[in-house]
């Protein structure tokens, strides 16, 4: 299972870059044709800002994935193992509804949306809102894996607290030692 969401993120972090780099050439190409030609693209502005919407919550699921949201350990650290796997649980347990409510909300809204065209795209506006359904979806299956592991006993003492030490350690897509019975 672990594998199977390793590769996941790795999909999601190309797609992130080929999304960053779709918004790259509409936004700098818009800039150019607009100072030079006196000219732009209409729906350049439009598709960059819901690319970049796709790409903050894509983006997401690989921070929840490499536990690389903001944070803090002060006091998660030093408690006891048995009160930090308390701790992995509740915390778990409150992100799992609110990823709920993201999916249920976005959902509605995408549903309500269906026959919504953006202005200047055409697009359905429900795409615009389905990037939360997908977030929701994965956030929910990611912690709810880790939470079987939590119930399982398979939780390493550096998986319990759920934040990275610094920004500069990089993540290589293993960040959890091999499965331990503990």
């Amino acid at each position: 299972m672990k594998r199977l969401i390793d590769l996941y993120c790795r999909l999601l972090d190309v797609l992130n870059a080929a999304l960053l780099a779709a918004i790259l050439v509409l936004v700098f190409g818009n800039v150019v044709l607009r100072y030079g030609f006196n000219a732009g693209i209409l729906i350049s502005e439009e598709l960059s800002r819901w690319l970049f919407v796709w790409l903050t919550f894509l983006g997401g699921i690989v921070a929840l994935h490499e536990r690389a949201h903001l944070g803090t350990d002060m006091v998660v650290s030093r408690l006891a193992r048995p009160a930090r796997l308390v701790c992995f649980g509740v915390a778990h347990v409150i992100m799992l509804y609110v990823s709920w409510l993201l999916l249920s909300g976005s959902y509605t809204q995408a549903e309500l949306n269906l026959d919504v065209s953006a202005p200047v795209s055409g697009i359905p506006v429900a795409v615009f809102y389905a990037s939360g359904i997908v977030f929701g979806m994965s956030a929910i299956a990611l912690l709810a894996y880790a939470l079987l592991r939590l119930l399982g006993g398979r939780l390493s003492d550096a998986e319990t607290v759920m934040v990275r030490e610094s920004e500069d350690e990089p993540h290589t897509y293993q960040s959890a030692p091999a499965e331990s019975s503990r």
